[in-house]
C-alpha cells in the first residue's frame, strides 16, 4: 500500500503527465507530425516538399553558425542536413565532447530558431570526406581487430555505447517532440560497401529504442539496382532515398527508388544533389557551372520532387580531420584538402554574390514559390598584411625538449600511430640502419602518408617524421 506521501507524489506525476499530454494536443491544433504517404512527404496535414542543403556544424566555427544558416535560408532552403561525426564527440573511449564545435544541441536549436527543419545523419559511419569516415581512430587499436560496418559484436557494442549517449540528446529535438528534426539517417551509402543486412537491422532497432517509432528513418544510396538492393532496409519500413550524378535524368532513378520502398512510401528525394565536388591534394580545384547545376535542380523541384543540396555550404576540414579516398588500387591514396568549399553556392568564407547562388535561388523560387528572404549583410573582412617568419631553432635543436623519454615505444616492427596512443598529427620513428656498401637504397613500399626522412651520416640513424592520415 502506498503511503500518503507517495500517493501525493503519484498524483502529482499523473497530473504532470496529463498536462503534458494536453499541451501536445491543444484543442483546435493538430499534433506536430511528419510522415510519408501517397509517395509524398506530409507535415502537419499538408504535402511538403523538402528543399534542403547540407551545412555541417563541425565545418564552421560556432560564431558563424547563424550567419551560414541565414544564407542557406535566403537561398530558399527549408531544411538543413548534417552528419554527426563520432570521432569529434568521442575522441577517446568514453570521453565525450559536446562543447564548441561539438555542441550539436545548440546548432539544432539554432536551426529551429531560424524556422528550419533538420535531417540528421547519425552514422555511425558518415563518409563525408571526413577522417576515417567519422570513426574514432582508437577503434583501430582494439584486438582482435574490429570488422567495422558489420555485425561484429564488439563493434556493435561500441556503436550502442555511442548512440546511448547521442540519441537521448537528439530525442527531445524530434519534430513530434517540438523540435526541428524530421528525419534521421541510418549509416551512409552502405549499399556501395557491403550487404550485411543484420547490421542494418540492428541499427534500426537501436535507433527506434531511443527515438521511438514515429520518426522517419532513412537511408541514402546510389541510384542503381545493386546499391539500393544492398543498402535499403525495406522490411523495417526505413525510407530509401537516392543520390546520383548531377545532370543525370532523375525520374528513372526515382522510379527505381520506388522498388525499394513500401507501397506509397517513396517520395522522390535526391538526398545528395551535388552542387560541386570534392578536391584532393595535387588536383585542380573542382568546379561546376551555375547553369548546369540550376538546370538539374529545376528538373527535380519543378516536378514536385525533393532535393538536398550537397553542399549548400561546404566549410572547412579543420585540423587533421580531412579524410581521404582510394582509387582503383591500394596505392591510390587521395587525401582531401583542408578546404571543403566544394564549389557550393555559399562559399567557404560565406560569399553568396556568385552566379551559382543566384541561379539556384532563382530556380527554387520559380519551382516552389518560396518567398525570397533578404540576404544577410556580408561579414567584414580584414587583411593581416605580410606575415614574416623567422627561424628560431632547428628541429634537432629542440628534439630532446619536445620528446618525452617516458612516451617512447620500442618495437621490432614500426607501430601504427594509433597503437602509440596518438590519433592525429606527427609521429617520429627512429631506427638504426647499417649500410651495405658505398651507397644503399632505402625502400618503404605502400606509403599512404607523407614521410620526411633525416639521415645522420655519423651514427647511421634514420629518423622518419611523418604525417599520418586515415580517411575514406
Amino acid at each position: 500500500m502506498a503511503s500518503a506521501g507517495s500517493f501525493g507524489r503519484l498524483s502529482l506525476l499523473l497530473a504532470l503527465s496529463l498536462c503534458s499530454a494536453l499541451a501536445s494536443t491543444v484543442p483546435g491544433e493538430a499534433p506536430r507530425r511528419f510522415w510519408i504517404e501517397g509517395d509524398a512527404f506530409w507535415k502537419d496535414g499538408a504535402r511538403f516538399q523538402i528543399v534542403g542543403g547540407d551545412v555541417h556544424y563541425f565545418r564552421i566555427v560556432p560564431e558563424y553558425w547563424k550567419d551560414r544558416l541565414l544564407r542557406a535560408k535566403a537561398l530558399g532552403l527549408n531544411t538543413i542536413q548534417t552528419y554527426v561525426p563520432w570521432n569529434l564527440h568521442e575522441p577517446e573511449p568514453q570521453s565525450w565532447e559536446f562543447k564548441g564545435f561539438a555542441d550539436i544541441e545548440s546548432y539544432l536549436r539554432l536551426a529551429q530558431e531560424l524556422e528550419m527543419l533538420v535531417m540528421l545523419r547519425v552514422g555511425p559511419y558518415i563518409c563525408g570526406e571526413w577522417d576515417l569516415g567519422g570513426f574514432p581512430p582508437w577503434l583501430l587499436t582494439i584486438e582482435p581487430a574490429l570488422k567495422l560496418r558489420s555485425s561484429d559484436s564488439t563493434y556493435l557494442f561500441l556503436v550502442e555505447r555511442w548512440w546511448r549517449v547521442l540519441l537521448p540528446k537528439v530525442a527531445p529535438l524530434l519534430y513530434e517532440n517540438g523540435g526541428p528534426i524530421i528525419m534521421v539517417q541510418i549509416e551512409n551509402e552502405f549499399g556501395s560497401f557491403g550487404d550485411d543486412k543484420n547490421y542494418l537491422h540492428y541499427l534500426v532497432q537501436l535507433a527506434r529504442r531511443y527515438l521511438g517509432n514515429d520518426i522517419v528513418l532513412y537511408t541514402t544510396d546510389g541510384g542503381t539496382t545493386n546499391t539500393l538492393k544492398n543498402g535499403a532496409i525495406l522490411q523495417d519500413d526505413v525510407f530509401a532515398a537516392v543520390d546520383f550524378s548531377t545532370g543525370d535524368d532523375p525520374w528513372p532513378i526515382f522510379r527505381l527508388q520506388k522498388k525499394y520502398n513500401l507501397p506509397g512510401k517513396s517520395a522522390p528525394l535526391s538526398a545528395e544533389f551535388y552542387t560541386g565536388w570534392l578536391t584532393h591534394w595535387g588536383e585542380s580545384i573542382a568546379t561546376t557551372t551555375a547553369s548546369s547545376t540550376a538546370k538539374a535542380l529545376k528538373s527535380i523541384l519543378c516536378r514536385n520532387g525533393s532535393a538536398v543540396l550537397y553542399m549548400a555550404h561546404g566549410g572547412t576540414n579543420f585540423g587533421f580531420y580531412n579524410g581521404a579516398n582510394t582509387g582503383q588500387t591500394e596505392f591510390e591514396y587521395k587525401a582531401d584538402l583542408t578546404s571543403y568549399d566544394y564549389d557550393a553556392p555559399i562559399k567557404e568564407h560565406g560569399d553568396v554574390h556568385n552566379p551559382k547562388y543566384k541561379a539556384l535561388r532563382r530556380v527554387i523560387h520559380e519551382c516552389t514559390g518560396t518567398p525570397l528572404h533578404p540576404l544577410p549583410a556580408d561579414i567584414e573582412r580584414a587583411s593581416y598584411g605580410l606575415v614574416k617568419l623567422q627561424k628560431v631553432a632547428s628541429f634537432f635543436d629542440i628534439f630532446d625538449k619536445i620528446c618525452d623519454p617516458l612516451k617512447v615505444a620500442v618495437s621490432e616492427q614500426p607501430l601504427s600511430m594509433e597503437l602509440t596512443g596518438q590519433m592525429f598529427g606527427f609521429l617520429l620513428y627512429v631506427s638504426e640502419y647499417q649500410g651495405k656498401g658505398p651507397y644503399s637504397i632505402l625502400s618503404i613500399p605502400k606509403v599512404f602518408l607523407l614521410i620526411i626522412s633525416f639521415v645522420d651520416m655519423h651514427s647511421s640513424s634514420l629518423l622518419l617524421g611523418l604525417i599520418y592520415a586515415v580517411g575514406t
